[in-house]
């Protein structure tokens, strides 16, 4: 891929100050600049960088003024950092720009696979599944019968989709993931063993989700499973049956969530955060990394500490935590001041 700065100019409608037949075939770090390489500035705490870097072309923010000689091309814009945004997704989308189907993937006669779709090597399609236009389906990618796969969607290599579950517009569903395992669920014998449930339900993912590297997300008991749109999850999360996810939570990698608990919508839950099953957690709520959560939170609360707190409560009290062993000994002599007194 390779552009002129004056194509870049354009596509973001902005000014350009320097050589205007520069080429750019990379993108980089404005630290890490390299001669034909594209990067930004938008935070001023970089702005000595600008002045050294090997960056052929450098987008800026139409207010900026440098200080001495500039040696590389600028673009003027007025966000340099949402321009460079959308170069990336530009960048991005032509680096995944796969179409075809391989010769050695398995593709069952009952499938049906729309228009500029790609299928990879060793992907295996089972009977009866749909996918829609414009799906990448990574070299050994396995998809279950009867699922359905909407347009536009993305898995890569080695994720896995079992049987029935289906996948919304605009999907991205990482290396590793597995979506529609079963969910852990066993009865206990009077002999002291278990006896496995069967988890005849599925997973639905709706549009726009993304799913971490090797997170799992277990089918329902009966009924489904439901990521809602817009949910970002990140790798290495355990989502377990029956849980519903709202739309546009985002949640950090090692969470866990046990069977039939419920998260609201815009929620932030940071990385290795516990959730206890059959709890409800409301809307807009903040939790903290390594958080334990027991039971119902309300909306717009925001939680720290296992069990969790009310964060404002949980931060004050850690000012005392820390002084415990020091506090402990001014008691002490304390207590031994008083017996002495009482001695006298």
């Amino acid at each position: 891929m390779k552009f002129t700065a004056e194509q870049i100019a354009s596509l973001l409608g902005g000014e350009i100050v320097g050589d205007k037949n520069v080429v750019v075939n990379t993108l980089c770090k404005i630290e890490e600049g390299t001669e034909n390489g594209m990067s930004f500035l938008s935070n001023p705490k970089y702005e000595h960088y600008i002045y050294e870097t090997k960056a052929s072309v450098v987008i800026v923010n139409k207010s900026f003024v440098p200080e001495k000689e500039v040696n590389t091309t600028m673009i003027k814009v007025e966000d340099a950092y949402a321009c460079f945004a959308k170069v990336l997704d530009i960048y991005n989308e032509f680096l995944l720009n796969k179409t075809g189907v391989s010769s050695l993937s398995f593709i069952s006669s009952s499938a049906s696979i729309e228009e500029g779709a790609y299928v990879g090597e060793f992907a295996y399609i089972g009977e009866g599944v749909k996918i829609g236009k414009n799906a990448k389906i990574y070299p050994h990618v396995y998809i279950g019968d009867n699922v359905t796969i909407g347009d536009n969607v993305t898995m890569f290599s080695g994720a896995k989709i079992y049987h029935l579950c289906i996948i919304g517009n605009g999907c991205v569903i990482n290396a590793g993931a597995v979506i529609g395992a079963d969910g852990f669920g066993y009865a206990p014998l009077e002999d002291g063993s278990f006896k496995k449930i069967a988890q005849i339900g599925n997973v639905i993912l709706e549009d726009n989700v993304e799913i971490g590297a090797n997170t799992t997300i277990d089918r329902a008991t009966m009924g489904s499973t439901i990521i809602r749109k817009g949910v970002k999850l990140d790798n290495l999360i355990q989502v377990a049956h029956n849980v519903i996810i709202d739309q546009n939570t985002v949640m950090a990698a090692q969470s866990g969530i046990a069977g039939s608990t419920k998260i609201g919508k815009n929620c932030f839950i940071g990385g290795q955060v516990g959730f206890s099953g059959h709890i409800n957690i409301g809307d807009r709520v903040k939790i903290g990394a390594q958080t334990g959560i027991m039971s119902n939170i309300k909306d717009d609360s925001s939680v720290f500490g296992t069990p969790s707190w009310e964060a404002r409560s949980y931060m004050r009290s850690y000012s005392f935590f820390r002084k415990l062993p020091e506090m402990e000994l001014r008691i002490r002599e304390l207590e031994n001041k008083i017996k002495e007194l009482e001695g006298k």
